[in-house]
């Protein structure tokens, strides 16, 4: 039981890095950045704050699925016989994938326009006029994936709440008798 408490505490609380750092970038790192004065520095300076939050990113994709790992591995019992667990599970594991891999992906769209960086920008995913179709079409990509990222965060958040409602011991009951 301890060391599903763990895995559990570890699990939620990577989701919770997962969801409101890409939340705060979004909105306070982009948006601040939107407001330096030299439009060459909004793109770098959003790129420099993405590029230290990365680390702890990384780490906690890191840790997540492990733990993820682990709770599955605690309750096999239980998802081979409560109606609709394995199925929830399984749905949660592919939003965490999809998403992992779309953060992933956003990254190396971030590396490409902090190496455009010098040819200016309205803001952090918003292009300058006559930007080059390269730094144009990352930035564009970003603006629908700062949004997209902590949706798919909020979504493992949800389903984990889900999960853990599955556990209390009517839900068990009554998943247990269909």
């Amino acid at each position: 039981m301890a060391g599903n408490l763990v895995a559990r505490s570890i699990h939620d609380l990577t989701a919770a890095a997962w969801f409101g750092g890409s939340l705060m970038g979004a909105i306070g790192l982009n948006g601040a950045a939107a407001e330096a004065k030299d439009p060459a520095e909004r793109a770098r300076l959003s790129s420099l704050g993405w590029k230290k939050w990365a680390p702890l990113q990384a780490a906690a994709f890191a840790l997540h699925i492990p733990a993820g790992l682990a709770i599955m591995w605690e309750n096999k019992g239980r998802m081979a016989k409560q109606e609709d667990v394995t199925r929830l599970t399984v749905y949660k594991g592919i939003v965490t994938l999809v998403g992992a891999a779309v953060t992933l992906y956003a990254g190396t769209l971030g590396a490409k326009v902090e190496k455009l960086a010098s040819e200016g920008a309205e803001g952090a995913t918003e292009p300058r006029p006559g930007a080059s179709d390269e730094l144009r079409a990352a930035q564009q990509q970003l603006k629908i994936l700062q949004w997209t990222i902590p949706a798919f965060a909020g979504t493992v958040i949800v389903l984990g709440a889900r999960h853990g409602e599955m556990q209390r011991p009517k839900n068990v009951f009554k998943g247990l008798a269909h």
